[in-house]
C-alpha cells in the first residue's frame, strides 16, 4: 500500500529558471532579462546560486507573457506590475496602453495600405509603358520621378 506523506501548507513549490521556463513556455533567457529589468522580484536562490521561483512567480511570468503577446513593452509591462505591488489596480493604465496600441497599428495598416497603392500604381504604369514598347534604364518603377512609393516603402511622409 502506498503511503501518503503529509507536508506542511507553508511548503511552496520552487522552480528553476529552467522549469519555470518550461512550465510558462518561455526561455530561461528571457526570465532572466526580465528579473534584470524589474519585472519579477529577484528571485530566491539555492546554496549554489541557482535562482528558484515560486508559484506566484509562475503567475508573474504569465502575466508577462499574455502582456507582451497583446503587444505591450517591458517597460510598460513593469509600469502595470509596479502599480499592482502598490495596491493600485491597473485596469485604467492597461485600458489607455491598449487604446495606443490600436491607434498605432490602426495607423500602421493605414500607412501599409497607402505602400499597397503606391506600389500597385507603379507596377500598372510599369507594365502599361512596357507594353506600349517603352523602356527603362534598369526599370521604370525605380526610375520613376513620382517618389511617393519610394517615400512610402522608406516609410517617410
Amino acid at each position: 500500500m502506498a503511503s501518503i506523506v503529509c507536508e506542511p501548507e507553508t511548503t511552496l513549490a520552487m522552480h528553476t529558471v529552467g522549469a519555470a521556463a518550461k512550465v510558462v513556455g518561455v526561455s530561461a533567457k528571457a526570465i532572466r532579462i526580465w528579473e534584470a529589468k524589474g519585472l519579477l522580484p529577484l528571485a530566491a536562490r539555492t546554496e549554489a546560486g541557482y535562482r528558484l521561483f515560486s508559484d506566484d512567480d509562475i503567475a508573474i511570468l504569465r502575466f508577462i507573457l499574455r502582456a507582451r503577446t497583446l503587444g505591450l513593452t517591458l517597460p510598460e509591462i513593469k509600469d502595470i506590475l509596479d502599480l499592482h505591488r502598490r495596491g493600485t489596480a491597473p485596469c485604467d493604465q492597461v485600458t489607455r496602453l491598449l487604446d495606443q496600441h490600436i491607434s498605432d497599428i490602426d495607423r500602421a495598416i493605414a500607412d501599409l495600405q497607402a505602400l499597397r497603392a503606391s506600389l500597385a500604381a507603379a507596377l500598372k504604369a510599369a507594365r502599361s509603358d512596357r507594353r506600349r514598347g517603352r523602356t527603362a534604364t534598369v526599370c521604370r518603377i525605380i526610375e520613376s520621378t513620382d517618389d511617393t512609393a519610394a517615400q512610402a516603402a522608406a516609410g517617410e511622409p
